[in-house]
């Protein structure tokens, strides 16, 4: 896909951080978007702030993007407003908690939820349309380097990651086996400075644990300096850019940071060689 100008983009966690970039270069690039976000004052904002900047048509619905039908509701309104989708960015993501065996029943069901299912129902309820009206678009995934290696950040997180990755590997092979003019890459994003730390903010009280383990000093330490080192992350804005410029290139694979390379090969060599890794080593950093 290389023309954007009056195209209609629908973007998911579109009211901050990467979603909310992505949703200005859409309109930077001249398209017509649609933006969902489960936090309704910040997505309001977000729309009256763009609406400011803008003269492109802009819609926004509340979606809280795990549940089925306010992703059935949001393609709805969209092809009301717009008739048509050409990008499609399955954005929203959490950062959940807890070990390989720790996290509880309700920790899995909320980040599996947003960070894996949304996008699995957002392909099946968007490209069926995508491909019967034929014309050029691209469908972007948003995982995480954390999708690349292994035994980093927290067991929740990383299996929706590694998830995403897998699915949008399978969504490009079977465009082209369709022979569609549809693309799609899947965004692996390093440290980026976005609030995906405080994600809990819009954790849904049937998915909360009425009493939640307290943080060790251990994970409270490494929770600050995790958030430390956020704040230093690359801007989103700078993301939207790799994104377009991969959409542009018909890129499957985007990531934002060359110095995870070293990590992603020697989690391939470990595979091949049958040998087991060392995660005390991994540092964000570098």
């Amino acid at each position: 896909m290389e023309i954007f100008e009056n195209k209609v983009a629908v973007i998911t966690g579109a009211a901050s951080g990467i979603g909310q970039a992505l949703a200005q270069k859409c309109l930077e690039e001249g398209m017509k978007v649609m933006l969902a976000d489960v936090e309704s004052e910040a997505l309001a904002a977000t729309k009256a702030t763009f609406q400011e900047q803008f003269n492109n048509p802009i819609e926004a619905e509340v979606v809280d993007v795990s549940v089925i039908a306010e992703l059935e509701r949001l393609k709805e309104a969209t092809l009301s407003h717009f008739d048509r989708v050409h990008l499609l960015f399955n954005n929203a993501g959490v950062g959940g908690a807890g070990n390989a065996w720790s996290g509880t029943e309700k920790d899995w069901a909320w980040v599996l939820g947003v960070n894996l299912m949304s996008v699995i129902h957002g392909q099946r309820l968007f490209v069926p349309h995508m491909l019967a009206h034929g014309e050029p678009g691209h469908i972007v995934n948003t995982a995480s380097v954390a999708g690349l290696i292994g035994g980093v950040t927290n067991a929740p997180y990383s299996v929706t990651k590694h998830g995403v990755v897998a699915l949008t590997e399978h969504l490009y092979r079977d465009l082209a086996d369709a022979d569609s003019k549809l693309g799609c890459s899947v965004l692996c994003p390093g440290i980026i400075n976005t609030k995906i730390g405080s994600s809990a903010r819009n954790r849904p009280a049937s998915l909360t644990d009425a009493e939640s383990t307290p943080l060790t000093e251990q994970q409270q330490a490494m929770r600050a300096q995790f958030q430390a080192i956020m704040a230093q992350g690359m801007a989103p804005s700078a993301v939207a850019e790799v994104v377009f410029k991969g959409i542009r290139h018909k890129q499957l694979y985007l990531q934002t940071h060359e110095h995870f390379n070293p990590r992603i090969l020697d989690r391939a060599q470990h595979m091949v060689d049958g040998t087991n890794p060392d995660f005390s080593a991994f540092n964000w950093a570098n």
